[in-house]
């Protein structure tokens, strides 16, 4: 392997992961990566380990630096499995290194991996571990994503090594973010922030507040998943707050749909040329035919998100029942929400979507439309005009 150097004695030593496609329902079209860092003074630090099937890498990246044997810490940032599955290899190669987690990573490292975690110690904000000339600083963010959650900062270089927070699903031959295409770099940096964090926009606002108010200056941040922002780490810090607080907002509705026999189809275009006529942005996404990671990923940034379904057995068509599951997890926030669809004999599929969503908490639209069977001329006039509402509602 080629060298990986962040500073001085500190090292990328993580692995990338070219053919994953899949991530817990998240699809990565672009692979991923398991990112560990590896910090060498007078005394060693291993930062996160990696997903087990690529220990054996991990072990080689290590060694090129340090004998295992040699390592004096391991620390836990995270205890979710593609960060901590190949821990227990390490720890027993390890065996002189004390391993440091939070104090929620402890306990979850014993129920993952038994008993012998025992031996982990606990940090909490704002303890320091002195390992030369260099010096390490811990902030617990509970949540961010899982309760064990926490960063790690090193002090004299300026590094934070945040794991899952301001990461990315990008398998790349480089590293740092100039050293990628700008566009695939925050196309994924938004769709890793809409499928993993969006439930978490206000947690994740107060963490970077404290960051701020802790006066930490930052040169490089170091995430768990993708490339190290070394060139501008302010440009991600700011997207997310972005993205957090809405402010990334746009004149823009996304209409989610599914469709039978095509009626569905024909209202969601109807209404989307109402939209579009006014010069408010729209996209018209078919499930079955979109995934729902890039559905979200295009919600981040719209105003209103207009859902449309034919009615199945008296109630919504499968694949929406499954979008809304998805969406209703992850909690957009700042968002209108309406619903549209066809019927047959009997509705139902309007109805279930509403109370679906008003029981999540989301902003509904009063107005809705359901029609039944195929739309007449005059009927899709009405969508047009629906359209028309929701652009002005965009606008104002």
């Amino acid at each position: 392997m080629v060298k990986v150097t962040l500073k001085d004695g500190v090292f990328w030593v993580g692995v990338v992961d070219w053919n994953i496609r899949d991530f817990h329902g998240y699809i990565t079209r672009r692979g991923s990566s398991y990112n560990a860092y590896l910090i060498a003074d007078e005394k060693t630090a291993l930062v996160d380990t990696v997903k087990v099937a690529f220990c054996n890498e991990l072990i080689e990246h290590v060694s090129e630096h340090v004998g295992l044997d040699k390592l004096d810490y391991i620390i836990v940032n995270h205890v979710e499995m593609d960060h901590s599955s190949s821990l227990p290899t390490i720890a027993k190669l390890a065996k002189n290194a004390k391993i440091l987690s939070s104090v929620r990573g402890k306990e979850e490292l014993i129920k993952h991996y038994g008993s012998e975690f025992e031996r982990v110690e606990t940090v909490k904000s704002g303890d320091t571990l002195k390992l030369g000339k260099k010096t390490l600083t811990f902030l617990e963010a509970p949540m961010l994503h899982w309760p064990d959650s926490m960063f790690t900062y090193l002090i004299e270089d300026k590094i934070l090594m945040p794991n899952d927070a301001f990461g990315q699903h990008l398998a790349s031959s480089g590293r740092f973010d100039d050293t990628v295409d700008q566009e695939v770099l925050m196309e994924e940096a938004v769709t890793y922030y809409a499928n993993i964090l969006t439930p978490f926009a206000p947690l994740i606002v107060r963490k970077i507040e404290e960051v701020v108010a802790m006066k930490l200056p930052i040169d490089m941040i170091a995430p768990s998943h993708g490339i190290i922002w070394r060139k501008d780490p302010m440009k991600i810090i700011n997207a997310y707050m972005d993205w957090c607080t809405g402010k990334a907002v746009k004149q823009k509705a996304v209409i989610v749909f599914d469709t039978m026999w095509g009626s569905t189809d024909k209202m969601a275009r109807a209404i989307g040329e109402g939209i579009a006529s006014q010069g408010v942005e729209v996209k018209l996404l078919k499930l079955r035919a979109t995934d729902n990671t890039d559905v979200v990923t295009e919600i981040v940034d719209a105003k209103v998100v207009l859902v449309g379904s034919p009615t199945l057995n008296n109630g919504m068509f499968p694949s929406l029942g499954q979008f809304l599951t998805y969406i209703t997890g992850l909690k957009p926030r700042g968002k209108l929400w309406g619903f549209f669809g066809s019927y047959g004999w009997g509705g139902g599929a309007v109805k279930g979507m509403v109370k679906t969503a008003k029981e999540a908490g989301f902003d509904v639209m009063e107005q809705s439309i359901e029609l039944k069977w195929v739309p007449t001329e005059e009927e899709m006039k009405k969508c047009f005009e629906f359209g028309l509402q929701i652009a002005q509602k965009i606008k104002a």
